[in-house]
């Protein structure tokens, strides 16, 4: 079981009409890693809001047939979803659109609120009714009931922030307005950059930017909000510097692509100094160093560099399977590791191998990579942890909210090496942790290694919560 993380956003404002779905199409494309399961986009063409959603993947959503169905817009919001919070349906898919009193909305999201359950119900008890099971939909609530009390859509966002809480980087859009918005702790990554026609460009990664031709102008502030509109770009700092920033460190080492820049620093470099830093503490003797793609694999490079040891390709990821892909039935036995990896055999054949991945939650997934690498012929398999065991739940974005299965949480490390077959397991040492960015300390979310959570933890946890407690009154 690997990590997985909550969503991509996107966004444009142009100071004229363009083919704002297709542009926003290729953002999603690149933003494809932080969300598999469906995907949407809504244009504005001069206040008139046209949308397509759908479960899937983004190339299979968007064809040629929906964009004639979509018109050319100043505006657009993007985003792809891995759901955290909410369960996996077509009413949680994002972008949300609001109508009101005011005007229309859409918004999308990327992290989990740690008290959206306290938010929805007061907000049901005031008479709201919820279409989903996503923090998103308390958002847009908590942004149109600020709205019927304030003059303009950034200050209603301004007065939300005041009660929301935990992580939250939004692309909403009104009749007039595009909106970036940042969490006070910036846990979720949000950039925004301009194309030489004059296009704002918004989005979770650096890499979505150069996909649509946009030059990265910078990363939004924690607590920033950005406005783009007939006005030009404007900035409202007034939740800027309220709390030390702590982005999520596992941007770094696993959700974001490689060739993204993150508050300044570079995704692929801070892997390639986790392997370096692994080589350092945890020396072994081998004959080839390898990564399990795709996030390993410039941690692997980084520990051939430290350590001498030759870099090689080890195991092949069959990139034609993604979410949508149609799991067999319990009954067939099949293991979707061996669907989507695949040894070379002729690299690992009698070598003794330094295998470099980027955690480990379960360790079904290392078990069974493991039993592959063996198979194909490696006399040893030495497993080297690009993060500090995983031992307490995350309740900013990821779907770690429990420890249960957590095997870090249960177990040493000498067992978990055992229980996955790895002739040796060591993870990387907490304290190198700021190394990954360069040195600044207190700029980032460790607390799934430390426990030391930057929030109030959430009471209520479970992602299906709302459902749960639906059907339960419908009994």
């Amino acid at each position: 079981m690997a990590i997985q993380e909550a969503c991509g956003v996107f966004g444009l404002y142009s100071p004229e009409k363009v083919n704002a779905a297709k542009m926003t199409y290729y953002g999603l494309i690149s933003l494809q890693h932080r969300g598999q399961e469906s995907a949407g986009i809504v244009v504005n063409d001069d206040g008139l809001f046209f949308s397509h959603k759908d479960m899937g993947l983004v190339n299979e959503i968007f064809t040629e047939e929906v964009f004639r169905k979509l018109p050319e817009a100043e505006m657009a919001v993007g985003h792809v979803r891995y759901g955290t919070t909410g369960g996996n349906t077509r009413n949680n898919i994002q972008p949300m659109e609001v109508n009101h009193q005011k005007g229309k909305l859409a918004i999308a999201h990327n992290g989990n609120l740690t008290n959206a359950w306290e938010l929805r119900n007061s907000l049901e008890l005031s008479g709201a009714i919820f279409h989903s099971t996503s923090d998103t939909e308390t958002i847009a609530y908590m942004i149109t009931r600020a709205r019927l009390k304030t003059g303009t859509i950034e200050e209603a966002v301004n007065l939300a922030m005041d009660e929301i809480e935990g992580a939250y980087s939004l692309v909403l859009m009104s009749a007039t307005k595009l909106i970036a918005v940042r969490d006070p702790y910036g846990f979720r990554p949000l950039c925004y950059g301009k194309t030489e026609d004059g296009v704002y460009v918004v989005a979770s990664e650096s890499c979505a930017l150069h996909a649509v031709g946009a030059a990265f102008i910078r990363d939004i502030d924690p607590g920033e909000i950005v406005i783009f509109s007939s006005d030009g770009v404007t900035s409202d700092r007034k939740h800027c510097g309220k709390h030390m920033q702590k982005t999520c460190i596992f941007e770094y080492i696993y959700f974001a692509r490689p060739d993204s820049e993150i508050d300044g620093i570079s995704v692929h470099a801070s892997r390639i100094m986790a392997g370096r830093l692994l080589a350092k503490e945890s020396p072994v003797d081998a004959d080839l160093v390898i990564g399990v793609p795709d996030s390993g694999l410039d941690a692997a490079l980084g520990f051939s560099l430290e350590s001498g040891i030759p870099y090689g390709i080890g195991l092949v990821k069959n990139k034609y399977i993604g979410r949508t892909f149609i799991a067999p039935a319990q009954e067939e036995r099949v293991d979707m590791v061996r669907m989507k990896l695949h040894p070379v055999g002729h690299s690992l054949r009698g070598k003794r191998i330094v295998l470099l991945d980027d955690s480990i939650v379960r360790g079904t997934t290392s078990r069974s990579i493991i039993s592959l690498i063996r198979e194909a012929g490696a006399t040893e398999i030495h497993l080297r942890i690009c993060a500090p065991p995983f031992i307490h739940p995350c309740y900013y974005g990821t779907d770690i909210d429990s420890e249960e299965h957590l095997i870090a949480a249960h177990h040493s490390v000498s067992q978990i090496a055992q229980m996955i077959g790895a002739d040796s397991l060591e993870y990387l040492n907490p304290a190198s942790l700021p190394q990954l960015l360069s040195g600044h300390e207190k700029r980032f979310c460790s607390a799934c290694f430390d426990g030391s959570y930057p929030t109030g933890v959430p009471k209520e946890t479970r992602k299906d919560r709302f459902e749960q407690r639906l059907s339960k009154r419908e009994c």
